[in-house]
């Protein structure tokens, strides 16, 4: 075979195992429920004692039923996340859930989950969603309404808007991760812990140093996805 063909063999192969690994693994066994106590460090979580786990592990008396408070949020939204930390018998199975309650006017702004799909369905109200693919950015939005569903690929910038000035909206989203992650893009780029130099940002935006103090020196805060 030729050192060219070889070559091409190789960089399939990579192709082929990055792809392999470019969510969460698959499970070895039945479960492998997480062990947060444990001091051992791992990429997710150590297994409990198969012996000591029980139905509990499995369950969350997590209300998703009941309304959230979204007046004390900036954004008009409030999301409450089950991941791996609070269900531990998520660990190692690649899936989570969230709500999503949205006030009149609300949204939840954009954002991006690093390692998770996410498929969104209305159970109430109306939504205009939406996601932003990489470069050359082209928006693919859409409204939907009551028992609709739409799918945010991996990684993109997407958000969800309720365009309804007197009612409230709610949504459950799956994830395809046990901890999906999220990168809000505002807080991220305008309130970094230290900051991000504003000679970088005005460049980045085409605007003043001024805009971007003023930017930084608001409060940005986490609607607790």
């Amino acid at each position: 075979m030729a050192a060219s063909s070889y070559f091409l063999l190789a960089v399939s192969l990579a192709l082929v195992a990055s792809q392999a690994i470019a969510s969460d693994p698959s499970p070895l066994q039945d479960f492998c429920v997480a062990d947060k106590d444990s001091p051992v460090k791992v990429n997710g979580f150590v297994c409990k004692d198969p012996m000591a786990v029980n139905a509990d592990d499995f369950f969350k008396a997590a209300n998703l039923d009941k309304p959230r408070n979204t007046m004390g949020s900036k954004v008009g939204s409030n999301v409450t996340l089950i991941n791996v930390m609070q269900l531990p018998g998520l660990n190692t199975l690649g899936i989570s859930l969230a709500r999503i309650d949205y006030a009149p006017l609300g949204e939840n702004p954009p954002h991006t989950h690093p390692r998770a799909t996410e498929i969104l369905t209305v159970l109430e109200g109306t939504l205009y969603v939406g996601f932003v693919t990489s470069n050359p950015n082209k928006l693919f939005a859409k409204t939907l309404n009551k028992g609709d569903v739409f799918v945010f690929p991996e990684g993109l910038i997407h958000f969800q808007f309720n365009p309804d000035h007197d009612k409230p909206a709610v949504a459950l989203a799956g994830l395809s991760s046990q901890n999906p992650g999220v990168i809000t893009i505002a807080n991220a780029v305008f309130g970094s812990k230290p900051p991000i130099s504003d000679d970088v940002l005005a460049k980045a935006f085409q605007v003043g140093k001024d805009t971007i103090d003023w930017l930084q020196a608001q409060f940005w805060e986490n609607n607790n996805y």
